[in-house]
Order: C-alpha cells, then structure tokens, then sequence
C-alpha cells in the first residue's frame, strides 16, 4: 500500500515511520506514567520539557555523528538541519498528547481523564503506525496485525505499568 493510498504525503510519512516518532510516543507515554502522580498541567510541564530535551539531544547527537562520519566534510550547518529533519518525528509524535494533556491543564477534561485519553492515544497511534509501516511492503492482513499489535505493546505495557503503580 502507498503513501498515496493511505493519504499521507510523503513528508507526513517519512516523518511519522521513523524511529524517533514511534521513539517520541514510547518516551511521552512513560514521561506521562511517571508524572502522573501529579496534575495534567504537571504532566503537560514534564513531557513538553523532556521532549524538548531529547529532540536536542538527539539531533546534536546526530549532527556530531553526521560530522564524525564525513570528518566534518558535511558541514556543521548541513548536518545540523539533516539531523533536525531526521528527528522531527519526535517532537511531532508528541503533539497530540500534549494537546490532549493541555486539555486537562485547561480543565476542559478531568485531569485523570486527560492522563488516561493521552496514554490510549499513543497507543492507538503506536498500533496506527505499526500497521501503515508493514502495509507498505505487504498487501497481507496478518503481518501488519503482528506489527501493530507489537508496536502497540510498547504503549500497553506503559498503560498497565499506570495502571499498578498509580491505582
């Protein structure tokens, strides 16, 4: 199935099939479970910090590899807007919950609702995005089931790990 079945642009889906945006989802959804003792606007301060944390991390990290790979023949500019497009997926992926947890900081949702709606939708977007990536290259139902089930896991494992911990 193609990008163009699925109507996702080209950028959208490089964007979203990458490692950091499914990597951005995992990492949201355990920042939202350790901050959940708190209120969503406690949540919400902690999670848009630490995404923004690790995107810079990530994409310095990026560019000193980028520039370590090429001994510096790629440009510190160069290799600095590579590895921020490279890891875009991560703070992008991490929209929806934050709006979500927003929500609760607003008190437009209960706090505990907006906590709980967040960690579901990365999950759904977990197993959305395990599904549209197999799809790609298979036409079969059974190995994109497998993966979104498996990508998915990672969110379910965080919601169960709430769920013990904070109940």
């Amino acid at each position: 199935m193609t990008d163009e079945q699925l109507h996702i642009s080209p950028r959208v889906g490089r964007i979203l099939m990458s490692e950091e945006a499914i990597y951005g989802l995992i990492l949201v959804s355990g920042m939202i479970v350790v901050s959940a003792q708190g209120t969503s606007w406690e949540a919400l301060v902690t999670v848009a910090v630490t995404v923004i944390v690790f995107f810079a991390a990530h994409v310095f990290a990026g560019t000193l590899g980028r520039l370590a790979a090429t001994d510096g023949h790629a440009g510190l500019r160069a290799s600095l807007r590579a590895s921020a497009r490279q890891s875009s997926g991560m703070v992008i992926a991490s929209v929806p919950p934050l709006l979500i947890l927003l929500l609760g900081a607003t008190r437009i949702i209960d706090d505990s609702a907006a906590l709980w709606a967040a960690l579901i939708v990365n999950t759904v977007v977990l197993a959305a995005l395990g599904w549209i990536a197999v799809a790609r290259w298979s036409t079969h139902w059974f190995p994109r089931i497998v993966s979104a089930l498996i990508t998915a896991a990672f969110g379910g494992v965080l919601i169960l790990l709430k769920a013990i911990i904070h109940h």
